[in-house]
């Protein structure tokens, strides 16, 4: 919980009664960012998926004042190279009446301190090469883009 501004920020893990933000948060994310219109059938299962199976990842909401405002999914990736397990943060979404409040600073600050004191050995993320906003985001708190470059085949 953050009180260093002048409203409360709050990150916790999602329950799957916030199924239906998490939902709508994905469909608005996907269309403000890649112009792409999910089926909202798959991607409802897909969200029950997570829930049901916490091996597949793990969603996490972002409050502002008491009301949900954002949310993210984390998923583990082995390092062998670093024997251990990077943190990756998938989904992102805020709403936009929340953006450039603190949100995601909040939340990134989050999984910083948890990495800094576990074994986990890092934190990654994917962005839309075209969603820029975001790019300076993650940029603000500290993440680069040097190292790679990502690849893909999706079905």
């Amino acid at each position: 919980m953050c009180l260093k501004y002048d409203y409360m920020i709050k990150i916790r893990e999602a329950t799957p009664a916030d199924a239906p933000y998490i939902i709508d948060f994905q469909l608005k994310m996907a269309l403000e960012t890649e112009d792409l219109k999910l089926d909202e059938e798959i991607l409802t299962k897909g969200v029950q998926a997570v829930f049901d199976d916490s091996s597949k990842g793990k969603y996490y909401i972002m409050e502002f004042d008491g009301k949900i405002g954002g949310s993210m999914m984390t998923t583990f990736e082995w390092s062998d190279w670093r024997n251990g397990m990077v943190i990756w943060f998938q989904s992102v979404f805020v709403l936009k009446k929340y953006r450039g409040k603190g949100l995601f600073k909040e939340l990134y600050q989050y999984f910083e301190e948890m990495v800094k004191t576990s074994s986990y050995r890092g934190i990654r993320l994917y962005v839309d090469k075209t969603n820029i906003n975001a790019q300076k985001v993650y940029k603000a708190v500290g993440m680069s883009n040097e190292h790679y470059e990502m690849f893909e085949w999706l079905k």
